[in-house]
């Protein structure tokens, strides 16, 4: 899960090495962050995505999360 204090310190993090650059530990807690940032967009995308159902012409319901995204039947 990503805070908003997170998002604050990346933010952080790009305007200081856009005005005087980082150092090397700042890179490295950037580039920690930001793939933390990017899992979590992942997470939140994969979720979104399983919970499209599809009405086909027929009239049925396809239900793409577990047709595609391994989501088992509760």
């Amino acid at each position: 899960m990503i805070t908003q204090e997170m998002i604050d310190r990346i933010n952080t993090l790009y305007h200081k090495s856009q005005a005087v650059g980082l150092t090397e530990e700042e890179k490295q807690e950037q580039a920690q962050l930001r793939k933390r940032y990017i899992e979590a967009i992942r997470a939140n995308m994969r979720g979104t995505l399983n919970s499209i159902s599809i009405k086909e012409p027929d009239g049925s319901i396809t239900d793409l999360g577990k047709k595609y995204g391994g989501v088992q039947s509760e």
